[in-house]
């Protein structure tokens, strides 16, 4: 799977775990100079405290557009060290 913003493979993974309807993709899989942390946070009852990345792509900035979780409920510890995206960036495989 690739995660694709402003023309640009932002990460690229075989190994994706599906929650809700969003791919997860391993930390390491994900390019870090295209992230830049944010100091946005929403809770899901279920998974717990989301932290955000914007992304800085192409002198374009997407921001809150990757979230993660850095300390996962029990429910939801198969996304442990995982980002997923949204804001308009594609999911394709």
């Amino acid at each position: 799977m690739k995660a694709i913003w402003n023309g640009q493979v932002i990460a690229e993974s075989s190994d994706t775990v599906v929650v809700e309807g969003n791919h997860y993709f391993p930390r390491e899989s994900v390019k870090a100079e295209y992230l830049k942390d944010s100091a946005a946070h929403s809770t899901c009852p279920w998974k717990g405290e989301a932290s955000y990345f914007s992304l800085q792509v192409g002198g374009q900035h997407n921001p809150d557009a990757a979230w993660y979780y850095p300390a996962p409920k029990d429910a939801a510890k198969q996304i442990t060290g995982r980002v997923a995206f949204w804001k308009g960036v594609k999911i394709e495989s």
